[in-house]
């Protein structure tokens, strides 16, 4: 059985300046202040402290291997995510944050597969950098926010993105960032523990109803943080949509607990009821291994830890360590050895 992780962040061990160039604030810049250490800022204001894993292949494929994982899909960090920029700027941003990510694959292309950042908020220099990294990078998906600025996942001015990724074969993972409200929960984490959650339900929510899985069935999608708070409230959705379908059903008559099965999502729940809940409401098959490595509200020692200890049939453990990741990848066992 290989374990194959599905949700791991990566970034350059250097980052341009790129406030200075572009002439506005927001971008992260790194404050390397000690030996495998860095302060991510954003202008003078401390985001996140990072360690050499954060950035360098050789640490991560010692984890791996203390941990037994044998590949992991490599995304960029939602904060570089950059979507509130001038989307030049943005595309550029993206462009070397792909071939980072493309060069840390090239390290071994069977422990490393890639997923591509993008200018979300202009679609069109969107797709065309989604051509670039699927025929000269070799990546093979997209990592987007839970939205897009004011744009839920359904727009039509996303179909651009999405008819790429089906041409081109490509997964997609959708994580949630820039949490609505955040400046009104401040304290005790509250973004992060209940934002994040929220937002991914927004976002599963907004494809199911905005249609988007029948207007792109080859599709596929995973949500991180094991789809958030929609397993939780799939009763209170399914409800609202059979009692006020005038509001609901605008865009897709399909009740939305018939797409449970349709996309993935990710382990990552800390908890062994809800790890079972979306086990039984998704399918094994559509549950995937997912640590957010190498973060510290990340399942980290070791990745899949919950799955890999609450006495799950082996087919079953098989399937979340394995099987469905390759499965959202469109890959075979056999691509990895």
């Amino acid at each position: 059985m290989l374990n194959v992780d599905i949700h791991t962040h990566i970034m350059p061990e250097k980052m341009p300046l790129y406030s200075q160039k572009f002439g506005y604030e927001g971008f992260v810049h790194l404050h390397h202040h000690a030996p495998c250490r860095a302060r991510m800022m954003i202008g003078d204001k401390f985001f996140r402290e990072i360690e050499d894993n954060c950035w360098s292949p050789a640490r991560r494929l010692e984890d791996m291997a203390r941990t037994e994982i044998h590949t992991q899909v490599l995304s960029t960090i939602p904060v570089l995510f950059n979507y509130w920029a001038r989307p030049q700027d943005t595309l550029e941003v993206a462009q070397y944050l792909n071939d980072h990510i493309a060069e840390c694959c090239a390290h071994d292309h069977k422990r490393f597969i890639g997923l591509a950042t993008l200018p979300m908020q202009d679609p069109q220099l969107a797709a065309k950098e989604l051509e670039r990294c699927a025929t000269q990078l070799g990546l093979k998906g997209i990592e987007i926010g839970t939205h897009i600025n004011d744009w839920n996942l359904n727009e039509p001015e996303l179909f651009p993105v999405w008819e790429v990724c089906e041409k081109y074969d490509l997964s997609v993972l959708v994580h949630p960032w820039d949490m609505p409200g955040a400046d009104a929960m401040r304290r005790y984490w509250l973004p992060w523990l209940v934002g994040m959650p929220m937002e991914t339900s927004r976002a599963i929510c907004s494809m199911i109803f905005g249609g988007v899985f029948e207007k792109f069935p080859k599709l596929r999608v995973a949500f991180c943080h094991g789809g958030g708070s929609f397993p939780g409230t799939i009763g209170r959705i399914e409800h609202g949509f059979n009692m006020r379908p005038d509001l609901v059903a605008i865009d897709n008559a399909r009740n939305p607990r018939e797409y449970c099965g349709h996309f993935w999502v990710d382990t990552l729940t800390f908890d062994e009821q809800t790890l079972h809940n979306i086990i039984n409401l998704f399918g094994s098959k559509r549950v995937a291994l997912g640590s957010d490595y190498p973060f510290p509200l990340g399942e980290l020692d070791p990745p899949g830890k919950l799955a890999r200890t609450v006495g799950l049939p082996e087919h079953l453990l098989e399937d979340l360590m394995q099987n469905a990741p390759l499965a959202w990848l469109n890959m075979r066992k056999e691509d990895l050895l």
